[in-house]
């Protein structure tokens, strides 16, 4: 896992920057691979692993990686990250100008295709973006466009912003809509002016909103969807990317093949991707080995000791530094209030032993958090955390006892199909061992089951909990996982100081102003403690013997578009 130093350049590319180039630096040819291209070639068929989505594949309800890798492929948005460095390129936007950062132009490229045969215009991303938003749909990611003039229109009910639950409830039907509808159907900030430009204006000014565009939530949405809500694209998606969803076959497979009418700049090599679901990841591991798996995106921990993974996939293997976040979040109010005491929350956080578990469980290749943000990503500060990321059983047990202890089990919820097991069973060891209580690490089936139960605030006791970044910036690693009635605010955490300076880093006029905001905001999270730290995320990843340009992106995932069999 990455250190105190950037290890990777990913968001020294401004907001200003991609806005004044007006066009994509991308090009269609894959560029250098970790894996030999010698006898590479396009086309053919390759394996990739996966696991059970959350819910249907819709991106404005996808905020979790099972899903999301699928939309990935099958999507295109205004901007698309590098795969190489997380830097901003425009794809089927042509440019997005601004000269105020609250009021943006954004003008298309003609001639981008839905997998449906329809084009991609301007009407499909305002549609998009306004159903997105519009209350009654309680969308996982309705978050995002909070920046947008008139958001607080489409919200219905009684939904309390000091209560931090409501218009994000993921649960349709939200009983505090029911008669309430929200003022407006559709977002003032945004306004289709021919059919490949439109405009967005934001409340207040936004920086960064250019880099926030390459989002999955931000795709555009065909016509068709607004037929019947999203019902038959949540099986079927209708992308403008370069692989279409042929299958799922639940529990066991998602098969995509190639968009035949794709016309982006950055088309796929392989004519097959099936992303084969396990349930555990020693099966993968054992797989690809045998070389009928051919992308594996996590080494368990069985390979991870001693190193083994580089002896039993040598010149297949790489240990990358990425932007993820490991972390153990405690359960909201409203599911379980026995942890709502904060100095409780921060004696658990300095109870856990991270440099052990790292060494003993992870083979040293994670790096244990001083903090909530990434260590690759510009404005990062160590030490954000404090003392409380430090482990000291002495003093946990006497903050513990200030706060008055804690009654019966605590618990650790984690997904039985994830590389989990070990590290949350050392956690809840050491945190038993100092404060004196009994812990233990509980599985749940699948990640479809966990993040159900977490999203539906029915998740009672502590859970694990990961964070891929969705763009290459400070803010994200802040403003959607802790702001007020953020959709992956897993704890219902609310604070309003918070809250003001995420809306006062936004409106910086700079990056080192906006950075010392996003700072301060952190800064409070040590107080309050509504998510343990642990450690940063590193990718160590190992393929078959089939392909040729594999490539880990900076985001922890494979670049589908770029590998190629052998």
């Amino acid at each position: 896992m990455r250190g105190t130093t950037r290890t990777v350049a990913v968001a020294a590319v401004s907001a200003a920057a991609l806005l004044a180039a007006g066009c994509s630096s991308g090009s269609s040819t894959p560029s250098a691979s970790t894996s030999t291209s010698a006898s590479a070639k396009a086309g053919g068929a390759i394996t990739v692993h996966g696991c059970t989505p959350q819910n249907p594949f819709i991106p404005a309800n996808t905020n979790e990686t099972c899903g999301g890798n699928v939309l990935d492929a099958v999507v295109s948005k205004l901007v698309r990250y590098n795969p190489d460095t997380a830097a901003p390129e425009m794809d089927i936007a042509e440019k997005i100008e601004s000269s105020d950062n609250q009021t943006f132009k954004v003008t298309l490229n003609k001639g981008y295709m839905f997998s449906d045969g329809t084009e991609v215009k301007a009407k499909n991303f305002v549609d998009a973006w306004n159903w997105n938003r519009y209350g009654p749909n309680g969308t996982l990611n309705s978050y995002f466009f909070d920046v947008f003039e008139g958001a607080g229109d489409l919200d219905c009910g009684t939904f309390d912003k000091d209560q931090g639950t409501g218009e994000n409830d993921p649960k349709a039907g939200d009983p505090d809509c029911k008669g309430k509808p929200p003022k407006a159907k559709t977002l003032s900030g945004l306004k289709v002016v021919d059919d490949y430009t439109f405009e967005i204006k934001t409340t207040e000014k936004v920086s960064n909103l250019a880099v926030r565009l390459g989002y999955t939530a931000y795709a555009p949405l065909p016509d068709s969807f607004f037929k019947d809500d999203g019902k038959a694209y949540g099986t079927n998606p209708v992308g403008a990317g370069p692989y279409i969803l042929e299958a799922y076959n639940k529990g066991s497979d998602m098969v995509l093949t190639k968009n035949k009418d794709y016309k982006g700049k950055f088309p796929g090599q392989v004519d097959k991707i099936t992303f084969k679901i396990y349930q555990d990841t020693e099966a993968a591991y054992k797989d690809v080995q045998a070389d009928n798996l051919d992308l594996l995106d996590s080494v368990p921990d069985s390979a991870l000791a001693g190193e083994r993974y580089k002896t039993d996939l040598p010149d297949r293997n790489e240990a990358k530094a990425v932007g993820t976040f490991a972390s153990i979040s405690f359960p909201s109010s409203k599911a379980d209030k026995s942890y709502d005491n904060p100095k409780l929350r921060q004696a658990i956080s300095m109870a856990i032993d991270r440099q052990t578990i790292v060494d003993k469980i992870l083979a040293g290749t994670r790096v244990p958090a001083t903090g909530w943000v990434s260590p690759i990503v510009d404005g990062y500060k160590a030490g954000a955390c404090g003392e409380f990321c430090t482990y000291d059983a002495a003093k946990a047990k006497a903050l513990f006892d200030e706060a008055g202890g804690y009654t019966g089990k605590m618990t650790i919820g984690y997904n039985a199909d994830g590389n989990h097991k070990g590290w949350t069973e050392a956690a809840c060891n050491s945190i038993a061992k100092a404060l004196g209580v009994e812990c233990v690490a509980t599985p749940y089936p699948d990640f479809a089951t966990f993040r159900t139960k977490i999203t539906g605030e029915e998740m009672k006791g502590m859970f694990r909990t990961g964070w891929q970044m969705d763009y290459p910036s400070i803010e994200n690693f802040l403003a959607p996982l802790y702001g007020t009635g953020a959709g992956s605010n897993d704890s219902r955490y609310s604070n309003p100081a918070f809250d003001k300076l995420m809306t006062e880093a936004a409106a910086a006029a700079d990056g080192a102003t906006a950075n010392a905001k996003y700072q301060e905001a952190e800064a409070l999270l040590k107080d309050d403690l509504p998510v343990i730290p642990m450690w940063y995320g590193k990718a160590v990843v190992g393929w078959s013997t089939k392909v040729a340009n594999v490539k880990v992106t900076p985001f922890g995932t494979f670049d589908l578009t770029s590998v190629t069999v052998k």
